[in-house]
């Protein structure tokens, strides 16, 4: 089985995060990359919101570091492990700013990115940064188009409902342009807009089989991504065998790579917890949707 890792610090959600990563350093934050890049794991993860609420941070967590600052430096630092954001809201950005910004990092990671995208759920900070609210599943449908038009072109045009370019210049660009693109989200919408736009579905707070009922209704096409997540946090020292169980429960849900919490008592715990959690992941068989 694939595996990524949600990765520890860059959010920190209450009742999911560990004590330590509290104070972690950014020395340890390179330290677990440098790790899950060498034992071969799949992703790491960042995720992006711009202010939190603080009557929701209880239940959200207050810590978000940015994605496009924290992926682009443990790119720096790693050599081949992918660099997912997981995810970017699609109406806080233009798809030719992403295109560029995120195109960015692309080239500058060899060709390392996953774009995960969602349409947003947080109606307070839509209106903080003046983000419409309204019609913003369509608004996110036009703007994977769009950015299907415009990842790895120097020269995109696209005319949709929300977008319309052309005759713009975005230099410097991806190294390709089939930048892989989950779609997050948790309902049916959001796997159909996944399987029609994108290369992944990246659900939340579903049960496995709530997802394997969802998956088996839809027609999925080859090659197609289903990235799962442990939801509560694995302890592969402390008990491979629940975890071994855990990641089976989700490939038999349908997952092809799962996005992996895990529970540590320190930086240097949790990088040994990586070396085993790779070593369990290598026993499990995936047949995918």
């Amino acid at each position: 089985m694939r595996v990524g890792l949600s990765t520890p610090v860059v959010v920190q959600v209450p009742q999911v995060a560990s004590a330590w990563e509290a104070t972690a350093t950014v020395d340890d934050l390179v330290s677990i990359a440098e790790v899950a890049d060498d034992t071969g794991f799949d992703f790491l993860t960042c995720s992006e919101h711009t202010a939190v609420p603080q009557a929701d941070a209880a239940r959200r967590g207050a810590v978000y570091w940015d994605p496009l600052s924290t992926l682009s430096f443990l790119a720096a630092r790693t050599r081949r492990i992918r660099l997912a954001t997981a995810v970017l809201v699609l109406p806080y950005h233009h798809p030719l700013e992403l295109a560029k910004r995120y195109g960015t990092l692309d080239r500058l990671s060899g060709g390392r990115l996953v774009l995960g995208v969602g349409i947003g759920s947080l109606r307070e900070e839509f209106d903080l940064i003046g983000a419409p609210w309204e019609k913003r599943g369509a608004r996110a449908d036009d703007a994977i188009r769009a950015l299907r038009a415009s990842m790895g072109r120097a020269e995109p045009a696209y005319e949709g409902p929300f977008y319309a370019f052309s005759e713009m210049t975005v230099l410097p660009h991806a190294e390709h342009s089939d930048v892989p693109i989950w779609v997050g989200g948790r309902t049916e919408a959001s796997l159909r807009r996944a399987v029609s736009l994108g290369d992944g579905w990246m659900p939340f707070g579903l049960k496995a089989s709530e997802i394997r009922a969802l998956l088996a209704a839809s027609e999925i096409p080859p090659a197609f991504d289903v990235v799962l997540s442990t939801g509560h946090a694995v302890d592969p020292i402390g008990d491979p065998t629940g975890t071994r169980t855990r990641l089976t429960t989700l490939a038999d849900a349908g997952a092809t790579v799962v996005s992996c919490t895990i529970s540590a008592t320190s930086a240097a715990h949790y990088r040994d917890q990586v070396g085993v959690l790779s070593e369990i992941a290598a026993t499990v068989e995936v047949s995918g949707p």
